[in-house]
């Protein structure tokens, strides 16, 4: 048996943090069999965070077996996955998924390496966001951003220090 990544302790505040989860999300995680050395880590740390709450479910693809769904999704590289809002049973489907599966809405919610250190507690934040369908900005922000005319691509990196 795996040892758990996620101590009790840890879980015990993700209990708690995920109490602010409204609407289900869905972790569709691309690994690699091919030269992936941290694949196996990061899949199952996703598996215990998501196992922490019943509005969490993930799905796991292999990154080249999968590359069409992988395009879809705007994911190139391995361990990669995104963050998407399940709608529901007898919702429209996104490519990929079948009839037993539920559709999901892309909110743009994009990792790739390690969720570790402070990149960890974007993923727990961003969960959370997904979840309630609303990015927390304030007004002004979203008035500004209703006025833009071409589409801007937002990339945002982080590194550990």
């Amino acid at each position: 048996m795996t040892e758990r990544l996620l101590n009790d302790q840890l879980v015990g505040q993700l209990k708690e943090v995920f109490t602010d989860l409204v609407n289900p999300v869905h972790v569709l995680y691309f690994g690699s069999r091919e030269d992936c050395e941290y694949c196996p880590e990061i899949e199952q740390l996703l598996t215990e965070v998501v196992g922490v709450s019943e509005l969490l479910s993930m799905e796991t693809r292999d990154l080249e077996e999968h590359a069409e769904l992988a395009e879809t999704y705007r994911v190139d590289k391995a361990p990669g996955f995104v963050l998407l809002g399940k709608v529901g049973q007898n919702a429209q489907q996104n490519a990929g998924h079948t009839d037993e599966n539920p559709a999901y809405e892309d909110y743009g919610v994009r990792f790739s390496g390690i969720p570790s250190g402070h990149e960890f507690s974007s993923l727990i934040n961003d969960l959370v966001l997904v979840s309630r369908r609303d990015s927390g900005l304030n007004g002004q922000t979203r008035e500004f951003l209703a006025k833009l005319e071409k589409p801007v691509h937002l990339q945002v990196f982080v590194t550990p220090t």
